[in-house]
């Protein structure tokens, strides 16, 4: 079964704590937070501060996406402030080694991360570091977008090199999910698995969570 981390992208941020407590106690593992910089996506998220707010009112996974230019100067207050995952993308620094390097020196777990259009082997070299893939299935940037379903191959092939080389690092997928396109890719070797406006964007949230954990027995 797989594992369920609601976007608070797609929250209702007036009603912040409520929305996390709700997918919370309804026994999602993760919470999934979108970290943009108005430069490497057009749109503009959270701060550090937003993660430490955050942390004293759950205790699930802070799964924290850098969709930022250059993002090791920004890793060690984010792991400071309590992430518990620090993903950064390899189109978005000429040094992804020394940032995973960076996250894990700052006590958290390293994802990296990769677009639709960006193959796997730009990551290969530092698969045997991290302890988290997160394969895009839309384009960063927007919620709401729908599910890119030639990015399924992507998965399939990290999970390859994962039994070849032994690596136990999960695969995440990020971008359209719901409890249909779920399906294909926790079939091809998906362990994690985002979902923003499918989750929020329904009248019971955890109804949703339960249906995209549901859909993966």
């Amino acid at each position: 079964m797989i594992k369920v981390a609601p976007s608070i992208l797609s929250a209702d941020f007036v009603n912040l704590q409520r929305d996390i407590e709700r997918v919370d106690k309804g026994g999602a593992e993760y919470l999934h937070i979108d970290i943009m910089d108005g430069q490497f996506v057009p749109s503009i998220s959270f701060g550090p501060d937003f993660v430490k707010a955050i942390r004293p009112i759950t205790n699930m996974v802070l799964d924290v996406h850098l969709m930022v230019q250059n993002p090791e100067h920004l890793i060690p207050e984010f792991a400071k402030n309590g992430a518990d995952i620090i993903g950064v993308q390899v189109e978005a620094t000429q040094h992804i080694h020394r940032a995973l390097q960076i996250i894990h020196n700052n006590g958290a777990k390293a994802e990296v991360v990769i677009n639709p259009g960006t193959p796997v082997a730009m990551i290969t070299p530092v698969l045997h570091m991290v302890d988290q893939v997160l394969v895009m299935t839309v384009n960063p940037g927007f919620g709401g977008q729908k599910f890119l379903p030639e990015t399924v191959d992507k998965i399939a092939e990290l999970n390859e090199l994962k039994k070849k080389h032994g690596y136990d690092f999960d695969i995440e997928i990020d971008g359209g999910v719901n409890d249909q396109t779920v399906v294909p890719c926790y079939k091809a070797g998906a362990t994690v698995a985002v979902a923003g406006s499918f989750v929020f964007g329904a009248d019971d949230p955890v109804a949703r969570v339960n249906a995209i954990r549901n859909a993966t027995k």
